[in-house]
């Protein structure tokens, strides 16, 4: 789940790959849970149908989205675009490992790479837009990704919120969460310093849904929280 700023991408190297997974299951309680649910939101808007095609945007690391989708939805078809080579090289060992590389289209860029003509029956954007500098680097992919969709399709985005220093509770519970997984002091200390200076999340559930609308999404419904991370569900508007 890689976002599409230069500093972004750079975030995302060789190193930041190969442990990922690990790392986001452990900064993220209910990662997979997460994951099963979108692809259940999904499918519930979606409704009945042989097929479909998705787009998975920041797809890279894990893929789960994709192999969340797939396990549920055998007709399904993906698209995961990603800007950082290592993390789409990581992406595409988990979909080999699942058999999935037949049923994925593996793009290594930006949402604006993909072909103009395509059309797609709905998109997620997991674990991206608190990566993305600013409102109007988040409104960009935002609005790309809705150029690429077809009329009333859901889009899936889930992320951190709140700026986190406004948070402490919540902010000393996550650093409670690496303790938990066998951190100690100093780690947790390190790593409660690189969120900090690392992503610039929307700072309210409001400014997500204000995002959304300006970017041509309709009302957001919020289906999974945990600490800063939230997931909501809403659909192209027009």
């Amino acid at each position: 789940m890689n976002s599409s700023s230069p500093n972004s991408v750079e975030k995302f190297d060789n190193t930041r790959a190969n442990e990922y997974g690990r790392q986001s299951r452990i900064a993220l309680a209910g990662y997979d849970a997460c994951q099963d649910l979108a692809a259940c939101m999904l499918a519930a808007s979606l409704g009945s149908r042989d097929s479909a095609k998705v787009l998975a945007v920041g797809a890279g690391g894990t893929a789960q989205e994709i192999i969340a989708m797939a396990r549920l939805e055998p007709g399904w078809r993906f698209t995961a675009v990603d800007p950082s080579e290592s993390m789409l090289e990581t992406a595409k060992q988990q979909l080999a490992a699942n058999d999935l590389l037949e049923r994925t289209e593996l793009v290594l860029g930006h949402v604006e790479a993909l072909a103009p003509d395509e059309s797609y029956d709905a998109a997620t954007l997991i674990g991206v837009l608190h990566h993305l500098d600013g409102d109007e680097a988040k409104g960009h992919i935002l609005r790309a990704i809705r150029a690429r969709l077809k009329p009333g399709a859901p889009l899936i985005v889930a992320g951190n919120q709140y700026a986190y220093a406004s948070q402490p509770l919540l902010l000393a519970a996550w650093g409670q969460r690496w303790r938990q997984h066998g951190a100690g002091p100093d780690e947790v200390k390190a790593k409660l310093g690189k969120i900090l200076q690392g992503a610039d999340p929307p700072h309210s559930e409001a400014a997500v849904q204000q995002l959304l609308h300006e970017a041509g999404f309709g009302e957001a419904t919020r289906f999974f929280s945990s600490l800063f991370w939230s997931a909501w569900l809403t659909c192209k508007t027009g």
